[in-house]
């Protein structure tokens, strides 16, 4: 199911995969590592970002949906709630 914050999500993504870029071009072009640590840094701050507006979003369309639906929905969206906490 596509959401509203996918767009904003899919541009943060893309913005990692520049820094990821730029790494590699970092390491081929022998900078020094504290330039290629900043980069890498870059990257883990983009995908945790992504990763936390994905599953933020998650939560407020599709796990609310089935708490307020209550009994089986409310259950299975408890269940979800519990398997993404391992991604948080």
């Amino acid at each position: 199911m596509k959401h509203a914050a996918h767009p904003e999500i899919a541009k943060r993504l893309k913005r990692a995969e520049g820094h990821l870029r730029t790494v590699q071009t970092l390491l081929a072009a022998a900078r020094p590592c504290l330039d290629i640590a900043q980069q890498l840094h870059a990257v883990e701050q983009a995908l945790a970002n992504a990763k936390k507006a994905l599953i933020g979003d998650h939560i407020d369309h599709c796990l609310e949906e089935g708490v307020a639906k209550g009994g089986t929905a409310s259950r299975a969206a408890l269940a979800e709630m519990k398997a993404l906490a391992k991604y948080l």
